[in-house]
């Protein structure tokens, strides 16, 4: 995918790593539009993740948020327990919005709202919880 460069190549320390983090596990249910990216399935059920095709993708989005001048810009969202630690570590490190916790309706559609925001790229953390921001994000283009 990235063209020619070694430097953005899959290493075997990048699949220590994601090995280590355990990023390679799935569930037991597989959905019909997650059937790509899986490798296998183990005897116990649980489908394996390509962390090739893993790669690939963080190296897409990676390249999608690069593309945004101001990072303030990147709105990071979670309503999830699981995955607020994770936008607000990529906050921090990053420079982007985090919106941990609940998200209340009108943050990009109403400009009368105190916490009104109009960010360029937006990240989220699982697309059918935080439905509400997908939804008012592609009412603003």
């Amino acid at each position: 995918m990235s063209g020619g460069t070694n430097v953005l190549s899959l290493k075997e320390d990048d699949v220590r790593r994601f090995l280590a983090a355990k990023t390679h596990l799935g569930t037991t249910n597989l959905d019909f539009q997650m059937k790509e990216y899986c490798f296998k399935r183990r005897s116990d059920g649980i489908h394996l993740i390509n962390l090739k095709k893993t790669w690939e993708k963080l190296l897409l989005a990676a390249r999608a948020i690069v593309a945004i001048e101001n990072p303030a810009e990147v709105c990071a969202i979670s309503s999830r327990p699981y995955g607020q630690r994770a936008v607000l570590k990529f906050a921090s490190f990053t420079g982007a919005t985090p919106i941990a916790g609940r998200f209340t309706p009108g943050t990009f559609t109403n400009q009368i709202q105190a916490a009104f925001r109009e960010p360029r790229l937006l990240v989220v953390c699982d697309p059918r919880a935080d439905h509400q921001p997908v939804t008012e994000a592609s009412y603003v283009n």
